[in-house]
C-alpha cells in the first residue's frame, strides 16, 4: 500500500510540475484574491489537474485544496483522512521567477499529516515522506537518497527563513533561540532543507494556512524532525479554521 501511494502521489506531482513549468516558460497574467495573494494559471491548472486524478484513483476520499471549494467545518470535522493539497505553494516565487515553489500533496489522517510530496519542478527534484515510513529525496530519475534532520553546528542551528513573507518579530525569537545562521528559500522547500540536514530550525511566526505545511510536515517528521506550535503542542490540521498558528520546525537536537 505504501510503495503504491507513493508511486501514485509522486508521479501526479511530477505532472502537476509538467504543467506548471509549461506556463512559467510562457507569459502569464497575474490575478489577486481577496488577501492579496497572488493567482496564476499555473495555480489553476495544477488544482484541476491533481483534483481530477485523486478523485479517480481515490474516489471517496475528500480533497481540500487552497484552490477548491472549503467544506463547511461541520462536514470536514467526521473525515477520518482527507488530502490536503497546495498546487502551487510559492506563487510569489513563481512570479518573481526564481524556481523556489513546489507541488505540495500530503494524507492527513485523525489531524495529522500521515504521508506527503513536496516537488520543486525547476529543479526537478521531489522529496517525501511520514513519520512511519521515513523520507526521502530523488533528482530526476535517479535512484531516491533517504534523507535525516542533522545535529546543529556547536555554534547554533542554522534557521531557514521566508524570501517573501519577512517578519518584524522574527529576528529577535532567533536570536533568543542562538540561529548562527540563515538560509533564505520559498515555499515548503524549507521543510524539506530542515529534513535533509540543510539547516536545523524553521521558525514561522506569520500566517500560512493547512495547505501550505502539510507535506511539508510529513517529509520533516520522517526525516526525524518534529513540528510544535509556538507553546510546543502537537500541530493538528481540519481544525475548524483553516489558518495555522506558529510553529517551530526543526531538526533533531535544535536548541529550544
Amino acid at each position: 500500500m505504501y510503495d503504491t501511494i507513493v508511486a501514485e502521489l509522486t508521479d501526479l506531482a511530477k505532472q502537476a510540475g509538467y504543467e506548471i513549468m509549461r506556463i512559467y516558460r510562457e507569459d502569464f497574467s497575474v490575478d489577486y484574491k481577496e488577501d492579496e495573494s497572488p493567482l496564476t494559471q499555473a495555480d489553476r491548472a495544477a488544482n484541476d489537474l491533481i483534483v481530477k486524478r485523486l478523485r479517480e484513483v481515490y474516489p471517496g476520499v475528500p480533497i481540500l485544496s487552497e484552490e477548491g471549494q472549503h467544506v463547511p467545518f461541520p462536514e470536514r470535522q467526521a473525515w477520518p483522512r482527507f488530502f490536503c493539497v497546495d498546487p502551487l505553494d510559492g506563487t510569489k516565487e513563481f512570479v518573481k521567477r526564481n524556481g523556489e515553489f513546489t507541488v505540495n500533496i500530503a494524507m492527513v489522517a485523525k489531524n495529522f499529516p500521515a504521508f506527503g510530496v513536496v516537488y520543486v519542478p525547476d529543479r526537478e527534484t521531489m522529496y517525501w515522506g511520514g513519520k512511519d515510513f521515513g523520507s526521502f529525496k530523488q533528482f530526476r530519475e535517479m535512484p531516491p537518497q533517504k534523507i535525516q534532520c542533522q545535529t546543529p553546528p556547536p555554534e547554533g542551528p542554522r534557521a531557514v527563513v521566508s524570501r517573501s513573507h519577512p517578519s518584524p518579530d522574527l529576528a529577535a525569537e532567533m536570536e533568543k533561540r542562538g540561529v548562527s545562521e540563515r538560509v533564505e528559500a520559498g515555499s515548503a522547500m524549507k521543510f524539506c532543507l530542515v529534513a535533509e540536514g540543510v539547516a536545523d530550525l524553521y521558525l514561522r511566526l506569520n500566517p500560512t494556512m493547512e495547505w501550505d505545511t502539510a507535506a511539508g510536515q510529513a517529509v520533516l517528521e520522517g526525516a526525524g524532525g518534529s513540528m510544535t506550535t509556538l507553546d510546543g503542542e502537537p500541530f493538528i490540521y481540519n481544525k475548524e479554521s483553516l489558518k495555522n498558528p506558529g510553529f517551530i520546525a526543526q531538526g533533531l537536537t535544535a536548541e529550544m
